[in-house]
């Protein structure tokens, strides 16, 4: 089955260079392209495309309008594009609010050496968003309630949460997060994001959830009530100090092609945390983390992954489940409340003894 591809950008330059990536692989094909929105709507009705590539900032109608009236009227995968700014962050930031399955950054043209590597990319992100689970945008729809304290200082302290997801993993992230008490424990996350949109990606998060959240510099005491994001550039590891536990960031080669890799955290957490991990495992394309995932199972972690029905890419947890490296598998909007209940759990048995 060929993926039938329509690009929507006004560069003229960029479509065709969108053009020539999507028409060099065996499996996908571009069916048409368009300058503007209002080109596309006819041009959806008439090719109904299985992807649409849509330029986050264009004229006379913008992305994220378009983007919010077909999700609401024609839900359909789309792959945002985005240049590196911080205005561009943020309406990709919103777009993966409103529904696009994912993005990529522009193509710098003048840089043909890094092209084959973008090329790869693109493509796997146009598969990937052609299997994707779509759902119709709910004007209003209730976010989860927010979960009660823990109100037990030793789990707050002594656990941590560690979290991978990528493809419909910042959206999976924001339902998770939004669930979490003020007093939970501290929270280190690896998300796939290029550089540039993770420090975005942070200041959305810290701006709509009870904890804190930030883009992760390296070398902080993880806190209860933290989270910390892999920075775009670097990967995260969890290490420790005495008896604190510290961010540590790190420009190492990419694990599983990426950087920063759920590996490369869930590993470290393995190493550094033991048995007061938990670790959860949410939506995203290919098989980063699962390899680690089971690394600390084995070091007495429990595990938890998303399930496939709530999962917009059921990739990485599948490949956890398949290893053995998942204890539990629960719907998203569900795993907050599994993770804190598990805490709790451990937190009284812990009493007792």
């Amino acid at each position: 089955m060929t993926i039938k591809v329509l690009i929507v950008d006004d560069s003229a330059l960029i479509r065709s260079v969108m053009s020539e990536i999507v028409n060099s692989q065996p499996d996908m094909e571009v069916v048409a392209t368009a300058p503007d929105p209002l080109v596309a709507r006819e041009l959806i009705k008439r090719h109904n495309p299985d992807v649409l590539t849509l330029d986050v900032e264009m004229p006379k109608m913008d992305g994220l309008d378009f983007l919010e009236k077909l999700m609401r009227l024609r839900p359909m995968p789309v792959l945002m594009v985005s240049s590196l700014t911080e205005r561009g962050s943020e309406i990709t930031m919103r777009a993966l609010e409103l529904g696009a399955v994912d993005f990529v950054t522009k193509p710098k043209i003048s840089i043909q050496t890094g092209m084959r590597e973008y090329t790869e990319l693109i493509a796997d992100k146009i598969r990937a968003a052609s299997r994707a689970r779509i759902k119709r945008a709910v004007p209003g729809s209730v976010p989860a309630p927010q979960l009660s304290a823990l109100r037990s200082p030793l789990i707050s302290s002594e656990k941590l949460i560690i979290i991978g997801a990528s493809t419909g993993g910042t959206e999976a992230i924001r339902e998770f997060l939004m669930q979490m008490p003020s007093d939970c424990p501290g929270i280190l996350i690896a998300q796939h994001m290029p550089e540039g949109f993770t420090s975005s990606f942070a200041k959305r998060l810290d701006s709509l959830c009870k904890i804190s959240v930030v883009e992760s510099q390296g070398n902080e005491r993880v806190l209860p009530g933290h989270a910390y994001i892999a920075p775009g550039h670097s990967h995260l590891l969890l290490s420790r100090s005495g008896a604190n536990y510290m961010t540590k960031i790190e420009q190492s080669p990419p694990v599983n092609r990426h950087r920063p890799s759920v590996d490369v955290l869930f590993r470290s957490a393995a190493e550094a945390a033991g048995k007061n991990a938990v670790g959860v495992i949410l939506t995203g394309m290919g098989k980063d983390g699962a390899a680690g995932m089971l690394d600390m199972r084995n070091a007495g972690a429990h595990n938890f992954a998303q399930d496939e029905a709530s999962c917009v890419v059921f990739g990485m947890p599948r490949e956890a489940i398949a290893l053995g490296a998942a204890h539990d598998v629960g719907p998203l909007q569900a795993l907050p409340r599994m993770v804190l209940e598990h805490l709790a759990a451990q937190g009284s048995r812990a009493l007792r003894v």
